[in-house]
């Protein structure tokens, strides 16, 4: 039987709301759509009847394009196996994934949520300190074609979201493989392509100010300088 302090819900999951983590653990069964998760840095991605644990005080991010529904049990239980799954995604069993389908269908009540809570947390491996934790480094960035888009965009304001979103990734987690595997924070990579046209853009003859609003200066003077800041040869 479940205790008061596991609560049992079934959440959409879209945009996403930043870096965060909570007192208590967090069990999220896949249901619907895709869901990319980070916990602690680690990529993996949430399908129907995958399960992921997270820990008290664990820091998580998602980012789900074109939405995504999980289960999730917010359970503030000391049950020996969360401590031991904390952290971890993993596959589920047939028999959990007909028990999701059974509460997506049949579990409105406050009194079936309960019962499903219990239930779930009943499927629950009993996991070992020393499994290997099946996350993923995350999913592979198309880098030529994200600097294609990029280039092809350099007279607009780019977010870290807009890149996120081509990349297929949460904010967070594009932030963070960008400085890992470019040695750039988003908004300076995106800076440093901008520049890298503009010197071409010079070395061909253009005029500054048409070489300013194609690269997405606010200004010639703001160009000017910026070229001056980081004076090296055209790419």
């Amino acid at each position: 039987m479940t205790s008061p302090s596991a609560s049992l819900s079934l959440r959409r999951y879209g945009a996403s709301p930043g870096s965060h983590s909570h007192s208590h653990f967090q069990l999220l069964w896949g249901w619907q759509g895709v869901l990319e998760l980070d916990i602690e840095g680690r990529g993996s991605r949430m399908t129907a009847g995958r399960l992921a644990v997270i820990g008290p005080g664990e820091r998580h991010d998602f980012w789900s394009i074109a939405g995504s529904r999980c289960f999730v049990i917010d359970c503030g239980d000391a049950l020996p196996q969360l401590d031991r799954l904390a952290n971890r995604v993993l596959d589920t069993a047939p028999a959990t994934q007909d028990l999701l389908a059974f509460l997506a269908a049949h579990g409105d009540s406050e009194a079936a949520r309960q019962a499903g809570a219990a239930l779930l947390l009943a499927t629950l491996p009993a996991g070992s300190r020393h499994d290997q934790r099946p996350t993923t480094p995350g999913r592979r960035i198309d880098w030529p074609a994200l600097d294609r888009w990029i280039d092809a965009r350099l007279a607009e304001p780019l977010s870290v979201a807009q890149l996120a979103l081509q990349a297929c990734l949460s904010p967070s987690q594009f932030a963070a493989r960008c400085v890992a595997e470019r040695g750039l924070a988003p908004i300076a990579y995106v800076r440093e392509r901008r520049l890298r046209r503009a010197r071409r853009l010079r070395a061909e003859g253009w005029p500054v100010q048409q070489v300013a609003l194609h690269c997405g200066y606010r200004s010639p003077s703001a160009l000017t300088a910026a070229l001056r800041r980081t004076a090296g040869p055209a790419a």
